[in-house]
């Protein structure tokens, strides 16, 4: 589990094919400070785990399934990616609940800088919009941010600072692909729905 809160921007150093999966190595400092092998860490928002590490690379192995369903298919080596440590239990949970688990690619549609931050038009990949509402939380390429406006095809969210200068967020122009996972609270609650509903049509058929 994570929170969106991201820790620092690795380096992918090495990309190993192996055919129907990929040995990705990336350079990295904050998130080395107490991983171990078999350790998770998430890389865009997407949750991998620790198979070899140095005192500054780690690598994971990325299987197929995952390279089809996330924008980490298609990454080089020199690309900035966002990192974060999976939380610990006296942790303050800066964000929200994040699993690590990316529900779809979304793509970059357009930024509109102002003074102070920057807006950013995200098209969403179908199925995913009914999870996301006005001042909802999203996690974009593994960052923990709050929908300014949810629309049928797309959504909005500003971007502080901050933000802008320690992920990958502040550089992702138009078109890119970026990782989205929605919040694990509104899955749920749809998932209790849809069963309470079939449980009243059954007790209307009875």
């Amino acid at each position: 589990m994570f929170t969106g809160i991201v820790e620092e921007l690795g380096t992918v150093e090495s990309i190993e094919d192996q055919g129907d999966a990929i040995r990705l190595t990336i350079r990295a400092t904050t998130v080395l400070e107490d991983a171990g092998l078999g350790d998770s860490i998430a890389v865009n928002g997407c949750c991998l785990t620790v198979a070899e590490r140095t005192d500054d690379t780690w690598t994971a192995d990325v299987m197929q399934e995952t390279l089809d369903k996330t924008s980490l298919y298609g990454v080089a080596a020199g690309d900035r990616v966002n990192l974060e440590r999976a939380v610990t239990a006296d942790k303050r949970l800066g964000g929200h609940i994040v699993q690590g688990h990316v529900d779809g690619v979304g793509t970059v549609v357009g930024r509109t800088p102002s003074e102070h931050w920057e807006v950013v038009e995200i098209a969403l990949p179908d199925g995913l919009g009914r999870y996301l509402v006005d001042k909802g939380s999203i996690t974009v390429d593994g960052v923990s941010l709050t929908v300014v406006e949810a629309r049928d095809d797309s959504f909005t969210v500003s971007l502080i600072p901050e933000t802008l200068a320690r992920t990958t967020l502040g550089t992702r122009g138009p078109g890119e692909r970026v990782n989205l996972e929605a919040d694990i609270l509104a899955k749920h609650v749809e998932k209790l729905l849809a069963w309470r509903e079939t449980q009243h049509q059954k007790g209307g058929d009875a």
